[in-house]
Formats: structure tokens, C-alpha cells, sequence
């Protein structure tokens, strides 16, 4: 089975759905753990499904560099064939980076390259654009600059706020992700 460890910062939404998909007999990936970079109330998700967890708090290290380094070594224990960002808040250290791309993918709330960075719903509000969207990438040094596996649409209201825009991208993510993770494993994408 194709194994894939999750990395959280925060409630999980996109990993519940991502645990959901995998309980489905012909979904053709399993998630062996999943990760946080603090203490994440989304780890209750994992526990639910009988997932192991770890946390390696940022916190603990002085630097980022050692953060990452104690992370690749968590991440090594699990063996992963992808590494899943949902909803990891945090730059990972070149080294992580360099050490398991390209089998690191994230969900990002904008359609790529328009509004990388921590605030993309945000952002595409205060453009005034009339579209944002969804995509899925594969995580790069840089900041949501990686390859495009997925993308879609979705139109702005005139009277969306940050969290109502944001509450309807979120499914069009899941539903990105839930894709993207089904064909790496089955090895119909670029990964």
C-alpha cells in the first residue's frame, strides 16, 4: 500500500477528509501517521481513525534547521511515500525540502500563482478579483511556487467575507487533495 503521512498546524479538515477517502477499500493509499508542528486539535482525527501521531513542537528547537532536522527524522520512522501539507502553517527548512521532494504535496486556498503565502483568501478579497480558487502543489523552496498537480476555480461573492470565501474553497480543496493523493498512488501524476 502507498503510505502517506499528513503534517497539520491546526483542526484538520482537509486530513479528516483525506482519513475518510482511506478507509475506502479501493482508495489505493494509506495514511501510517500524521504529524503537527504544535500541539493540533486535528491529531484527534488521526486518533479517531486509529492513526499514530507525533509532535515535533517547533518550539523545542532552536532553529528552524533543527526543527526540520528532528521532523525528517519522525518523518524517516514512518518511511512515507508522500508527505501531505494540510494545513501546515509553517516553511519547511531547505533540507526537509531537499531531502523528500518531490514527494511533498499542499493545498493552497488560491488559484496558483495568484496569491501564494499565508493570506491567500485574504489577499484575492482585497484584489477585488471575481475568481480565486483551490490548488494542489508539489512543495518546492520556494513559497507556493511548486508544479501544479490540480486546480480549480471558484468565484468570489460580492458580499464574501475572508471566512464565508474561505468555507467554499475548502471542499473544492478536499476534493483536489482526495484526487491527487488517489493518482500519485495509483502513479498517474508527476511526483
Amino acid at each position: 500500500m502507498f503510505r502517506v503521512v499528513v503534517l497539520i498546524s491546526g483542526t484538520g479538515s482537509n486530513l479528516r477528509a483525506l482519513l475518510q477517502a482511506c478507509t475506502a477499500a479501493e482508495y489505493p493509499a494509506e495514511i501510517v501517521a500524521v504529524g503537527a508542528d504544535r500541539d493540533a486539535s486535528g491529531l484527534a482525527h488521526a486518533a479517531e481513525f486509529g492513526v499514530p501521531t507525533f509532535t515535533v513542537n517547533y518550539r523545542d528547537h532552536a532553529s528552524r534547521e533543527e526543527w526540520g532536522a528532528a521532523l525528517s527524522e519522525q518523518l524517516r520512522a514512518y518511511a512515507p511515500d508522500l508527505i501531505v501539507l494540510s494545513g501546515l502553517m509553517r516553511l519547511l527548512p531547505a533540507a526537509v525540502v531537499d531531502e523528500w521532494s518531490p514527494r511533498i504535496i499542499n493545498t493552497h486556498p488560491a488559484y496558483l500563482p495568484e496569491f501564494p503565502g499565508a493570506h491567500g483568501v485574504r489577499d484575492a478579497l482585497a484584489a477585488g478579483v471575481t475568481q480565486t480558487g483551490a490548488t494542489v502543489i508539489v512543495v518546492d523552496s520556494g513559497i507556493d511556487s511548486g508544479p501544479i498537480l490540480a486546480q480549480e476555480r471558484i468565484a468570489v461573492a460580492a458580499d464574501d467575507t475572508e471566512q464565508t470565501l474561505h468555507e467554499r474553497i475548502k471542499p473544492v480543496e478536499r476534493r483536489l487533495l482526495i484526487d491527487v493523493v488517489q493518482r500519485i498512488a495509483a502513479g498517474e501524476a508527476l511526483v
